[in-house]
């Protein structure tokens, strides 16, 4: 039996906490597909293969351009001793002729009942450093949306952010939309991100209106991270050097 791959035309909402404020909303678009599962996709969709539209497991679970899928996830699991997972999936920008960036991207992990135990918020800064954070209960009971988890920040993600302080996510997600909140806290600042849209099935149709009203993809998101970027650069935010990547892949709360 074949799986189908939903497509959320979400809103992206950063709001920075602080002496230097800013705030911005976008519209985005995410992929939501079963990471193991044969797929049944439109023919403007690929899979680990040049198309219009595509997600390739080089692109996740590990180093970017190193990844390796849901394998990878599986191997995480092992190493902390989370077992009952049933389903990988994986939410995530896709490649758009053949460019890719994802800021955030997350493996949500099920269990054979369906509820969410375990997610890994993957991380990549515009340098190319990637880092990913495990979040699950000590006890492997379901993630609730209303449950908050806590993790270190450790990757530089910005250069008017510092590395210092710690991540609160939260995760409401089911069969008909995502919602994702994540609240980034540190002495005298910090920024609130989220991530919300309705679940759809992926189509040619879908896919089309997204080129038509969010052009050029990853390219189209990394404009619009420089373009803030200069907005607090203007407004005198703290500019930090890049510090050397973490030596780890994954952490956990």
């Amino acid at each position: 039996m074949t799986a189908t791959v939903d497509h959320i035309a979400g809103q992206t909402y950063h709001g920075r906490k602080g002496r230097v404020e800013n705030a911005f909303r976008y519209s985005v678009d995410y992929l939501l597909l079963d990471a193991e599962a044969e797929l049944a996709t439109p023919g403007l969709f690929a899979r680990n293969r040049a198309g219009v539209t595509s997600l390739h497991d080089s692109d996740h679970g590990g180093q970017p351009g190193q990844g390796r899928g849901a394998a990878w996830v599986r191997d995480v699991l092992r190493d902390h001793q989370i077992s009952g997972v049933a389903e990988v999936a994986l939410l995530a920008q896709p490649r758009v002729f053949g460019h890719v960036f994802n800021p955030v991207s997350f493996w949500l992990c099920r269990n054979e009942t369906g509820d969410l135990i375990a997610v890994i918020a993957e991380v990549t800064n515009t340098y190319g450093d990637r880092h990913s954070y495990l979040c699950c209960h000590s006890d492997q009971r379901p993630i609730a949306p209303t449950d908050e988890l806590t993790a270190t920040k450790i990757l530089h993600v910005s250069p008017f952010q510092p590395v210092e302080g710690s991540y609160t996510f939260r995760f409401d997600i089911n069969d008909r939309r995502i919602g994702i909140w994540i609240d980034y806290g540190r002495d005298g600042g910090g920024l609130v991100a989220t991530l919300t849209g309705k679940r759809q099935r992926l189509t040619n149709g879908s896919i089309l209106k997204a080129l038509l009203r969010r052009p050029f993809g990853a390219r189209r998101v990394l404009a619009l991270i420089h373009w803030q970027a200069l907005k607090l650069w203007i407004k005198r935010a703290t500019f930090r050097a890049r510090p050397t990547p973490p030596g780890n892949e994954i952490s956990k709360g």
